[in-house]
């Protein structure tokens, strides 16, 4: 399949990507939707002006569409990015994990397209697919933040065993989603199998008003892996 991917740069559009990757097919353009609205129902809000880093870091053509986010009418905007490529793909990979709301107009725009819909890690087990992201060397950063338990401190926290297992004491006692599916947080890939070089965070900064905050990337710079000269 020819795939046009649906990214943010946090890890479910990533790992969406990788999965098509690995499966033998073909990542043409990677789609990052640009909202001026904060609380937008459909797409990632913080950093997503650094995708472009990972994009080049994939080798992966990548296209930015800005969008006020309002509800619905942000619909539109992913239709006209769409539209431009549409000739080019036959499929739309998504990240989503449990959002019905999100799926199904997902799906609802690549019917109109007569494109196919592939959402690899649809109702995966939040563990298992932790799991996945971690034994496959994925570096993901918290990078927002937005329900009961969890507090600033998490904001620009790499995820590894330690405080995944953290994090699984606090999704059981406060009934968020381990995945963050709900928008209980965000995350920024910094380093994945996919990335020819990895991303270093030069700066950034925590913002935060009364119970939620997000981590803003200032600045940030490709460098070598492990291996690379």
């Amino acid at each position: 399949m020819e795939i046009a991917a649906l990214f943010s740069g946090g890890k479910d559009s990533v790992m969406a990507v990788w999965d098509s990757l690995r499966n033998g097919h073909e990542v043409k353009y990677l789609i990052t939707m640009i909202s001026e609205n904060p609380e937008s129902y459909m797409f990632h809000y913080p950093n997503v002006e650094f995708t472009s880093q990972q994009a080049d870091s994939m080798g992966i053509p990548h296209i930015f569409r800005n969008t006020k986010g309002e509800k619905e009418k942000e619909l539109e905007d992913l239709k006209a990015a769409i539209d431009k490529i549409r000739s080019e793909v036959d499929c739309l990979a998504a990240g989503g994990l449990a959002s019905n709301y999100q799926r199904n107009r997902i799906r609802a725009i690549a019917d109109l397209f007569g494109m196919q819909l592939v959402a690899p890690f649809w109702k995966i087990d939040s563990q298992e697919y932790w799991d996945l992201i971690l034994s496959n060397g994925f570096k993901v950063m918290i990078t927002g933040v937005a329900c009961e338990g969890l507090g600033k401190e998490w904001l620009g926290r790499i995820i590894d065993r330690d405080s995944l297992k953290e994090l699984r004491k606090l999704a059981d006692r406060h009934k968020f989603h381990l995945a963050g599916e709900g928008g209980e947080f965000e995350t920024f890939v910094l380093d994945c199998p996919l990335f020819k070089k990895a991303l270093e965070v030069v700066k950034g900064e925590r913002v935060w008003d009364r119970d939620s905050g997000l981590y803003l990337i200032k600045k940030i710079k490709l460098i070598s892996k492990p291996g690379q000269e």
